[in-house]
């Protein structure tokens, strides 16, 4: 994994400086993997939400990332784990893609002439289980600058119920939980939007009713950039699998059946991708490793496997002691023992060093913990 270290004189810079938005050029025939992941170390008066923001990620990716720190105070000088390496979902290159088990929006704008093409990604929150956020193409149909908002009776409903009744109009203003910005999408009757928020502590989350929430800061730059007409594309794509420059990298997020649901995790649908990323290449995978990462899903590229000489001996592959995991019939892979466990701090390992994700190492976030939310 890719990493940096950032002091405080760059940190005093950040807390300046306006938030942006991650942009990364796209090269013809290159792997799919983009950014890097930086260490920042926190500010006395810090939460990690505010390094998120700061840093356009997440709720989730940031709680994920840190499982060790506390949301709320990190504390002065903490080491703090941004997660910037992403490897680009599948589909196509072109338009609005969310991909809604990761939380995050790539915009692929249709370069100009004589320009490079472009992707740009932005956290976003998207539905609560109960009221997810439907997959398939659609496109923006609308966009609307200060939007009112007409609370559908589902959610008039629901709030009604919780003894936090809603008007039936919300005005535009800083109690408008739509923001000041919003698109909308051709998906009946016409009620999902990507839009802004007046709660940005919980960008990054799976609690709106169905639409997709981003920063203020975010929804601006968005909605100034995007034509009517934009094709969107909400996909569900919790396995993201890259081979780049020898390494075989996968990346997982919580996973989500059609419904919504949560599910567990299952080695056997790695089989495909992996073809797919390692073409006629032969790897020597760590299929425990790669369990530990499934399980995990803690959002982040890790190295699971190396490109395999098959003259080689076994016994030359980097490893402590082989072991022999159950390993499913994948026609170019061959399985590679577990590395040894890094004996350097986080700050200061390379990305072929870093010791296999601890699946419990991501609990649940305390409820105390979790933002105030206005629920759309």
């Amino acid at each position: 994994m890719n990493k940096c270290r950032l002091g405080l004189g760059a940190l005093a810079f950040l807390l300046c400086a306006p938030v942006i938005a991650t942009q990364y050029e796209l090269t013809p025939d290159a792997p799919p993997v983009y950014g890097a992941d930086q260490y920042v170390k926190a500010a006395y008066e810090d939460t990690l939400l505010d390094i998120a923001r700061r840093n356009s990620v997440g709720y989730e990716e940031i709680r994920r990332a840190n499982p060790t720190l506390d949301l709320w105070i990190p504390g002065a000088g903490a080491d703090v784990l941004v997660p910037g390496r992403r490897i680009l979902p599948v589909g196509p290159r072109e338009g609005i893609v969310v991909n809604l088990p990761e939380h995050r929006l790539y915009y692929y704008p249709r370069p100009k002439r004589h320009e490079k093409p472009v992707v740009i990604t932005y956290p976003v929150s998207v539905g609560k289980m109960d009221w997810r956020t439907p997959l398939g193409q659609t496109q923006i149909v609308s966009k609307i600058t200060a939007p009112v908002w007409h609370p559908p009776p589902s959610v008039l409903k629901e709030h009604a119920e919780n003894g936090d009744p809603l008007p039936k109009v919300v005005p535009a203003g800083p109690d408008n939980p739509l923001g000041e910005y919003a698109m909308r999408l051709a998906i009946h009757p016409g009620d999902y939007l990507i839009h802004g928020t007046n709660n940005p502590q919980a960008v990054g989350m799976a609690v709106t009713h169905g639409c997709i929430r981003m920063y203020p800061e975010d929804i601006e730059a968005l909605f100034k950039i995007v034509p009517v007409g934009t094709k969107v594309w909400l996909v569900n794509d919790p396995v993201k699998v890259a081979y780049v420059d020898g390494e075989l990298l996968l990346e997982v997020h919580p996973q989500i059946d059609a419904q919504g649901q949560p599910m567990e995790p299952d080695l056997d649908t790695l089989s495909p991708q992996l073809d797919h990323a390692l073409g006629s290449t032969t790897a020597a995978i760590n299929w425990d490793l790669a369990r530990d990462t499934l399980k995990a899903a803690v959002g982040m590229p890790t190295l699971v496997g190396l490109q395999a000489d098959l003259d080689t001996p076994a016994a030359a592959a980097p490893a402590a002691t082989p072991t022999t995991p159950a390993t499913p019939s994948v026609p170019p892979t061959i399985t590679m023992p577990a590395p040894p466990a890094a004996a350097t701090p986080p700050a200061e390992q390379s990305a072929t060093t870093l010791p296999a994700p601890d699946a419990a190492s991501s609990p649940a976030p305390p409820a105390q913990q979790t933002p105030s939310d206005p629920r759309h």
